[in-house]
Formats: C-alpha cells, sequence, structure tokens
C-alpha cells in the first residue's frame, strides 16, 4: 500500500520515548519528513539523528508559546505540516473521590491546551492546501474509564469531544481528524501504572501485569509498533474518507461497542 507520506511533513510532540517516538519512527520508514517535539531535547535530537529526514525540537508543550515555536520550526525546515499528531504524557493516577477542581485544570493544561493550541497553528494552511491528517493519542479510558486514572480519563474525554466537532467542521476541506485509544501497549508509561496497582493491591509487579494481560483477549500487552501502524494509516492518503473515529488499539480489551 503506498500511504502517500513521501515528501510530507509531519509534527509528532512527545517523542523522546514509546509511542510518540514509534510514530515518528513509522512515519519515517513511510517517506515522511518528520519533526520530534520534546521535553528531553538530547533524546529527540539524538532520535532525529537516526530517521532519515528528521529534525529533534525541544519544546515543553504546556508553556503556552510552544506549540507555535514547534510549528514554527517544521515549516523552517521543511514546509507546510500535513501531518499533526497529538501526543504527550498523562497526568499521574489518582481517585474520583479525591479529586479536585485544582487538579482538573491541571489536567486540562496538559491534556487538552497544548493540543488545541497546535490544531490552532496547523488547521488553516491544511485547510488551504485542502490536505491535512491530525491523528490524536488518546486512551482507552475514554470510552471506558480507567480505574484510579480520573484526571486522564477526565481530560482525554474533554479532548475527544473537541475533535469530534472539529472533524466535522473541516472534512468538507480535505482534512480529517481521529483519535486512536491504546490499551495496554508496553511502554514505560504502563510500566508506571503496573507498580502503581502493584502497589495500591499489595501484590508485586508481575502479578500485576499477568492479571492485566488476562483481562485483556488478546493475552498480551501490544507494541508500540503496533499502535504506530494503526497511526501511520490514518495519516496516509488512503485515510481520506475516515474522519470524526476513536480507533481502539488494545487487543479486544474493550468489550464496549
Amino acid at each position: 500500500m503506498d500511504t502517500g507520506l513521501k515528501g510530507r511533513t509531519a509534527v509528532v510532540p512527545g517523542a523522546s520515548t514509546g509511542l510518540g517516538l514509534a510514530v515518528a519512527r513509522a512515519l519515517a520508514a513511510e517517506g515522511a519528513n518528520v519533526v520530534l517535539g520534546g521535553r528531553r531535547g538530547d533524546l529527540v535530537r539524538a532520535e532525529a539523528e537516526k530517521l532519515p529526514s528528521a529534525v529533534g525540537v525541544e519544546v515543553d508543550l504546556t508553556d503556552h508559546g510552544a506549540a507555535a515555536a514547534l510549528i514554527g520550526a517544521a515549516e523552517g525546515r521543511f514546509g507546510p505540516v500535513d501531518v499533526l499528531v497529538l501526543n504527550g504524557g498523562g497526568p499521574p493516577p489518582g481517585r474520583a473521590e479525591d479529586f479536585t477542581p485544582e487538579q482538573l485544570t491541571v489536567a486540562i493544561e496538559l491534556l487538552v491546551h497544548p493540543h488545541q493550541r497546535l490544531v490552532a497553528a496547523t488547521l488553516p494552511g491544511m485547510r488551504e492546501r485542502g490536505f491535512g491528517r491530525i491523528v490524536a493519542v488518546g486512551s482507552s479510558g475514554v470510552q471506558q474509564p480507567i480505574d484510579g486514572l480520573v484526571a486522564s480519563n477526565a481530560a482525554r474525554a474533554a479532548l475527544a469531544g473537541y475533535l469530534k466537532t472539529l472533524a466535522a467542521e473541516v472534512a468538507a476541506d480535505g482534512v480529517t481528524v481521529n483519535m486512536v485509544l491504546p490499551g495496554r501497549i508496553d511502554t514505560d508509561r504502563v510500566g508506571v501504572l503496573d507498580r502503581a496497582n502493584a502497589e495500591r493491591s499489595g501484590i508485586s509487579v508481575d502479578e500485576a501485569r499477568a492479571r492485566s494481560e488476562a483481562s485483556i483477549p488478546a493475552g498480551r500487552y501490544g507494541t508500540p509498533e503496533e499502535f504506530a501502524a494503526v497511526v501511520t494509516f490514518l495519516a496516509s492518503a488512503g485515510a481520506g474518507y475516515v474522519t470524526g473515529e476513536q480507533v481502539r488499539c488494545d487487543g479486544g480489551m474493550v468489550r464496549a461497542h
């Protein structure tokens, strides 16, 4: 399948490790020019050097001017942005009964505002050129809230509502907006959650992981590469009639339709 990504410019924040890095690598393998963003500048620059046409940019997207700076760096190096991946770290675990308005504000500032600013910096050009792909890295918690992750569940659901609304508004302009919902993908972030679950349940981390794997019909955690392949398809030219969707990549973990 020709993805049509050769020569396109893609921006991937949160790309120093985990899902963001896997997505950056997958897009680069399809011939895209890739801009890797991340707070650990040394890591994103080192990873960018391993790719055929890429640059790493040190950026903290919680800073109000960071989104414009990241997109400006991409345009200065490769030209207009065709593919925007919305990705970033999640808030710490917590229970709903302990959740405060202040914590919700922090979660929104982490998971919603930066992505809105990135969209604002790229969407006008995409609409003018008649092509654009916006793909958000979400969470299975958008469709089936995850125990102990109230901040993530709430803020990612807000982002999902914003993106679903946006998708309908820009579809006629050749811009698609989708969300990919990872389940238990084998990343450092999931390792942190496994350790938190183990501590909360008074069991070993290995036992916590085994219990988690047993709840997944596929019987295992997914790989970052499997997740990145889904994102890459949604970023491709062939996915032009897929928009406003929440695509699960979770081995069947979420049982809802």
